[in-house]
């Protein structure tokens, strides 16, 4: 199986993924076009975990994960993690 293109489980829904699954960043009023590829992906798995909601977003609205994650996470997300790991 390839990443160009699949299907996941997204909050019970099933939708279309990879990076050649054109698409706009998922932020609220943001109209960037992007793929559904990796590079675009909150968290470490497509569809989502504790670790990243599994949105795609651009590159403004995309955060280096915290040190001992892969990937990127967005605005909201990084938030919740943060202070989880904070509370630690």
């Amino acid at each position: 199986m390839g990443y160009a293109h699949y299907e996941i489980s997204r909050n019970g829904q099933i939708i279309e993924a990879g990076y050649a699954v054109e698409a706009e960043c998922e932020t609220d009023s943001c109209v960037a076009r992007i793929d559904r590829g990796l590079g675009h992906l909150c968290g470490e798995t497509p569809g989502g975990t504790e670790h990243g909601c599994g949105g795609y977003f651009c590159g403004e609205h995309l955060y280096s994960a915290l040190p001992g994650q892969i990937g990127y996470l967005c605005g909201p997300c990084w938030d919740a993690v943060a202070e989880l790991a904070a509370a630690r």
